[in-house]
């Protein structure tokens, strides 16, 4: 079964890359129709990230925190609270309690998020068997501009400070670049991807990943282009 091979290559190689078509079936999920439509067109309405360090307007944002519990399918999301990280995993926004903008009830309710995250939790239970889940959830709109460069990891190559990550392309639009690099500790050199199409997904081992995103630029510079995608991040409660 697909959820069984991914959690084997997470195990063994720290990661999984899927291209949409299997993204599609490990989550059980499509990305056309009226449930996917709903919830890609909330990228929208995403709101500024107030806590750019290095003075960046170019990222948008939205996050969520829910409860997964050991040997239980319900989803309980929980009160909105802060994102923190050390600053040993993100030098350039780590160290402070930052607040954003929630994810709206719509979204965190939709069954979108729902196979994203049951699909994500079925990995990661393979490699963690018995675990609960703290799960963070964050929508990301990265935008592209003639005169600033869009930067979907402005920390540069990092871990999240979390087990797992899953990081699903929700879509790209009128952008160039954006290549995703995954260093493994203890592997020589570094591999990269591309995430392109809708639901193009990784999943990874953040205890010994490094990954990071380069920078994005608009293809044509009369129009507005941007990133968006989901992160999901799963820490063993």
């Amino acid at each position: 079964m697909l959820v069984e091979e991914t959690g084997a290559a997470v195990a063994a190689a720290g990661f999984a890359a899927l291209p949409a078509a299997r993204a599609a079936t490990l989550f059980g999920a499509a990305a056309a129709g009226p449930d996917w439509d709903a919830f890609a067109a909330s990228w929208a309405a995403l709101e500024p990230d107030r806590h750019m360090a290095d003075g960046g307007r170019y990222r948008l944002r939205r996050h969520a925190v829910f409860a997964l519990q050991a040997g239980q399918p319900a989803l309980t999301r929980a009160p909105d609270q802060p994102h923190y990280q050390a600053r040993v995993f993100n030098q350039l926004n780590g160290g402070v309690e930052r607040w954003f903008a929630p994810v709206t009830p719509e979204v965190s309710a939709g069954p979108a998020l729902a196979a994203l995250l049951s699909g994500a939790r079925a990995v990661f239970d393979q490699v963690a068997p018995g675990a609960g889940w703290h799960v963070e959830m964050h929508q990301f709109r990265i935008q592209a501009r003639p005169d600033e460069a869009g930067k979907p990891t402005p920390e540069g190559m990092h871990r999240d400070g979390v087990d797992y990550v899953l990081v699903a392309m929700i879509g790209r639009e009128n952008v160039a670049g954006g290549v995703t690099g995954i260093r493994v500790d203890g592997q020589p050199g570094e591999q990269s991807f591309t995430l392109e199409n809708p639901m193009d997904s990784v999943l990874l081992d953040d205890r010994r990943v490094w990954h990071g995103v380069t920078p994005i630029a608009p293809l044509d510079p009369a129009r507005p282009g941007h990133r968006d995608v989901l992160v999901l991040t799963f820490r063993k409660a």
